[in-house]
């Protein structure tokens, strides 16, 4: 596989010499928290701040992920970088990629990943930590563009696996809120319906709890473009309470 190289950082990169795999793998930087090992190595993340632009540099070696088109196992950012190309070509809102390379050295199989940071962006964890005190417009435009996130998501036919707070992130825009997801490598396809759906989307109101049940049918309103108080939402919150509930009791 070539290096990938997006066209809009290519200038910016090579003004800084940092335009191929091995300068971006020698780049000394101080990692932005500790390394993930596990899997026969590790993979760690920096960030890299240039004069025109900041990004996400992400590095890892013999960190490798398995499956029946990879046997022998593959670089973990290998399946993010395609599902970064896939939701950029399906027009699902996500994180962007700026490079992505792997090298093989003796028995070492390394990978790296640049994404564009999201500086003027926050996660949904800090709107839900700041909740009671913002508007209800606000809070209603909020539940609103997850909602629509979410339904562009299923509609191309995958879920995110991951469809965490942290991992959902909202600018403010034109009295709106515009959205984006990062955080891929778990996507996958929609193989048992609303069964795949309601699993995805449980996770997120397990985790803000700080949502009454009328902002959960906004939620699903959005999600459904349904109304807040009719059948289908109904049907949908029963299912999702019903997960929450045999979720917690496990745990």
């Amino acid at each position: 596989m070539s290096d990938f190289l997006a066209a809009e950082d290519a200038a910016i990169l090579e003004r800084h010499q940092l335009a191929s795999f091995e300068a971006l793998w020698s780049l000394q930087l101080e990692a932005v928290d500790e390394p993930n090992t596990g899997r026969g190595g590790w993979s760690t993340v920096f960030r890299l701040d240039l004069d025109e632009a900041s990004y996400f540099l992400k590095r890892q070696s013999n960190y490798l992920t398995h499956d029946l088109l990879h046997p022998l196992g593959e670089p973990t950012f290998a399946r993010e970088f395609r599902n970064i190309q896939r939701y950029s070509a399906l027009g699902i809102p996500a994180l962007e990629a700026a490079f992505y390379g792997e090298r093989k050295v003796g028995r070492e199989r390394q990978a790296i990943l640049l994404t564009r940071a999201l500086d003027e962006w926050q996660d949904l964890d800090s709107w839900l930590a700041q909740w009671p005190e913002l508007p209800e417009r606000t809070r209603h435009a909020i539940l609103a563009a997850i909602g629509v996130l979410a339904r562009t998501l299923h509609a191309t036919g995958r879920i995110h696996g991951c469809f965490y707070p942290k991992h959902i992130f909202l600018q403010e825009k034109e009295g709106g809120f515009v959205t984006r997801l990062i955080d891929l490598e778990k996507t996958r396809m929609v193989l048992l319906g609303r069964k795949d759906k309601i699993k995805d989307l449980e996770p997120l109101l397990r985790r803000a709890p700080v949502w009454s049940e009328a902002e959960v049918r906004l939620f699903l309103a959005a999600y459904l473009q349904a109304e807040p108080e009719g059948n289908e939402v109904n049907a949908w919150l029963r299912k999702l309470s019903v997960r929450r509930r045999n979720k917690e009791t496990r745990s």
